[in-house]
């Protein structure tokens, strides 16, 4: 570890992976972690056919993740498939999410006078273009707010919170208060991202799981001549004299840099906790019910259903994406804990899985750099929320880019690079 490198990232996690996957799991881990020296029950199959990424999260189809990932030309050595559906929990019960205006007339989420409304809405959001003034019906998006534009259709509270939640992927109600084109433009691609694979949801997973990221980047990083360092234990930035990060000591060597990328946990006096998830983890024998036997699916239980300050996520994968034995599923129910006791919390989510093998809990808390990297060479990624897509992430890795290079990334890729298969 004598050489000196520009950039030395610290982590496997997707956001480092990109800027240098998420950290993955097999099932014999996951058991230990949580169990202890517990032996596995026998039926739930052999522990290596178990791949559990411990922050599960779905990517949309068109969405930035996956042009980012074209960009870096990862995708050469990564399989997707695509996600069998996507679902929203409003007023006690589980329903498919309609993008477009077809989707509307047909959904059971509203009434028929709502539909008529709602697929006037979708109309509206699939016609607009940015660039074409004909289409925004003499309205300025950059200042309507978003319950301003919706309001103009007359949509009910119900209508407006699968909306906002489920289809613009709102973590909150602060988007309404907002300029409306970001909710029109997380519509469209939602929409965009669906009609890709003509399947039934908008999002791609890759087979065998998120653990194949850092996988794939460490393949990429060879070929460009970049130095992969594995299983190095208690890695420790090192600073000079003027506070300035100069490398990373690990087992008695120092390897020199001039920047380090990292998470907050290397670096916890630059940080600060700005929250905590909570987090259920199930196996189970069976799909989620009433998801049309979905052996892939997110559900959206938007705040206000609960009658909490936050959503809540349900991710279900199974052995369809590699991930688990055959006839195995792996779901996961997570939000922003609001209180201490998580298994209490989670309980709307859990109850809507049924009948589970085993389940897990934990929690973990969410930081936030609160360093300057111009003057500490230290750029700090955020933890990750709650939520069970990768919209929210990847804002953070295209800032974090910016930040060090001093350039924006252009994201103009050819879609089709990653291509994912509906069925095996």
């Amino acid at each position: 570890m004598d050489e000196e490198y520009d950039v030395i990232v610290l982590g496997t996690g997707l956001k480092e992976c990109i800027l240098s996957g998420l950290l993955s799991v097999d099932g014999l881990k996951l058991w230990k972690r949580f169990r202890g020296s517990d032996k596995p029950p026998a039926n739930l199959g052999l522990s290596r056919d178990y791949n559990v990424d411990m922050i599960p999260k779905f990517m949309m189809a068109n969405g930035t993740l996956v042009r980012t990932l074209i960009h870096t030309d990862v995708t050469k050595y990564l399989s997707f498939k695509a996600v069998d559906g996507s679902y929203v929990f409003n007023k006690g019960k589980i329903h498919k999410v309609p993008a477009t205006d077809m989707e509307a007339l047909r959904s059971p989420l509203m009434g028929l006078f709502e539909k008529r409304r709602a697929r006037k809405f979708f109309i509206y959001v699939q016609d607009y273009d940015e660039n074409n003034p004909t289409t925004h019906e003499g309205l300025d998006l950059t200042r309507v707010t978003t319950k301003e534009l919706i309001s103009k259709y007359g949509l009910d509270d119900n209508t407006i919170d699968f909306i906002g939640h489920a289809l613009a992927l709102h973590r909150d109600d602060r988007y309404l208060y907002e300029p409306a084109l970001d909710t029109v433009k997380r519509m469209k691609l939602y929409s965009e991202s669906l009609a890709r694979f003509q399947g039934g949801s908008p999002y791609i997973y890759p087979l065998y799981g998120l653990g194949e990221l850092p996988q794939a980047f460490a393949r990429l990083s060879a070929v460009y001549g970049g130095t992969y360092m594995l299983n190095k234990p208690e890695c420790k930035v090192e600073f000079d004299l003027e506070g300035k990060a100069c490398g990373v000591a690990s087992d008695g060597e120092t390897a020199r840099c001039k920047k380090v990328v990292c998470d907050p946990s290397y670096l916890p006096n630059k940080v600060r906790k700005v929250g905590k998830v909570a987090r259920a983890i199930a196996i189970m024998s069976h799909p989620i019910p009433n998801t049309d036997e979905s052996h892939s699916a997110q559900v959206i239980l938007p705040q206000k259903q609960l009658g909490r300050k936050s959503d809540m996520y349900l991710f279900c994968c199974s052995y369809s994406h590699n991930v688990a034995p055959k006839g195995k599923f792996i779901a996961f129910v997570s939000t922003e804990a609001e209180t201490d006791r998580p298994e209490l919390e989670l309980k709307p989510g859990i109850d809507l899985l049924g009948p589970v093998d085993e389940l897990f809990f934990e929690t973990y808390d969410r930081s936030e750099p609160v360093n300057e990297p111009s003057l500490d060479n230290c750029f700090i990624s955020t933890s990750y929320d709650a939520s069970t897509h990768f919209e929210s992430t990847v804002m953070d890795v295209l800032s974090m880019y910016t930040m060090i290079t001093g350039k924006s990334l252009d994201l103009s890729v050819d879609l089709s690079a990653a291509s994912a298969a509906e069925e095996y």
